[in-house]
């Protein structure tokens, strides 16, 4: 790494941090006043609210502070003449914003992949909290359908891998030709183990004479594989948000069931693009930065970048709330947009910088 670079993360990295602090003090600080009176009084529950909003905040102020800590750079690199010192050296363009470029990328593609661990829920979480359902582990009455089968159950213990109240009723051309019912079940080897079940079976062919039910008893048997209790709690819980495992396990269990899946697909791709829309800004943000500290205007290049960052994340954001409530696509309200923006933003780059 040149000397240049070095310098020029130095002081990107500590505009960074000093944004992003004040960003999620402000914010986190802000939310715990205003909602301090619903909090339980337990203090462990309190600091729980605190990290959980804290996460939630940072996926919100990590694109934004990058952007803004870029601007604030650069500010103080044209008025001091430092960025004008660089090009005097030799240094190219690309120098420049290179470096810069692909510590916001690393930072980035982190919080990304924060989001396939627990943490996705942290909204979640913070929610049960304020409503005082934290330590609450179970759903109950739970009707989904799965392939050819029905699944009812009257208690779900996602965090166990267990169920009680079993009815599993499987389906052959629009008839019921099965019946499973048990008081328990497990979840285990990616299937799940219905114990003490009582079986009982259609005839394929009807007839007057000799058709019957048979009703057998089961002390152990296995089915549904790949039907995740994790992921039906997700789904029962019509959750606006989703860790990239979750999302896409419950894609491809859900994609084959006649289930919608626009809020699942939404999530998903809103991940994607809350992490990643603020790279094109923070080239726009380069190449519409003046090097000649006296002729620059700093207050109109200042708020205009701030300013459309904001617009850009906002829409974003609202088409994010359009999809999730089935207005819109999710392909066409949140993908295509997103490569649409990254396109222009390409073409004005380049435009801009030759």
């Amino acid at each position: 790494m040149s000397l240049i670079s070095k310098y020029l993360l130095s002081k990107f990295l500590k505009n960074f941090f000093i944004i992003l602090f004040s960003l999620e003090l402000f914010f986190v600080g802000l939310d715990f006043l205003q909602i301090l009176k619903r909090l339980p009084d337990s203090a462990n529950l309190q600091v729980l609210y605190l990290l959980y909003n804290a996460f939630f905040t940072l996926t919100i102020t990590l694109p934004l502070s990058l952007v803004f800590a870029w601007v604030l750079t650069l500010v103080v690199l044209i008025k001091s003449n430092e960025l004008v010192a660089f090009y005097s050296l030799g240094a190219q363009k690309k120098f420049i914003y290179k470096p810069i470029l692909k510590v916001s990328t690393f930072l980035l593609t982190s919080l990304f992949l924060l989001q396939a661990t627990p943490l996705a829920y942290s909204y979640d979480q913070k929610s049960k909290i304020i409503h005082g359902d934290y330590f609450t582990t179970f759903k109950s009455d739970i009707f989904l359908k799965y392939n050819d089968y029905f699944v009812y159950f009257k208690k779900l213990l996602p965090l166990e891998k267990k169920a009680e109240g079993i009815h599993i009723y499987k389906l052959e051309k629009g008839n019921v030709i099965e019946s499973i019912v048990a008081e328990k079940a497990f979840f285990q080897n990616n299937r799940w183990y219905v114990l003490d079940a009582k079986v009982t079976q259609k005839p394929q062919n009807i007839t007057w004479e000799d058709s019957k039910l048979e009703i057998s008893y089961e002390k152990f048997l296995y089915t549904l594989e790949g039907f995740k209790p994790k992921i039906l709690d997700t789904v029962y819980e019509s959750k606006t948000k989703y860790s990239i495992i979750d999302a896409v396990s419950a894609l491809s269990l859900l994609s084959n069931q006649d289930i919608n899946t626009d809020q699942i697909r939404a999530s998903l791709y809103y991940e994607i693009v809350s992490a990643y829309f603020s790279i094109p800004i923070l080239l726009l943000v380069f190449v519409f930065a003046g090097a000649n500290g006296r002729t620059f205007n700093f207050a109109s290049f200042t708020t205009a970048s701030i300013f459309g960052t904001l617009v850009i994340w906002g829409l974003f954001f609202m088409l994010n709330k359009l999809s999730f409530g089935g207005i819109l696509l999710p392909e066409l309200s949140i993908l295509l947009p997103f490569f649409i923006w990254i396109i222009l933003s390409t073409i004005i780059f380049i435009k801009k910088s030759t």
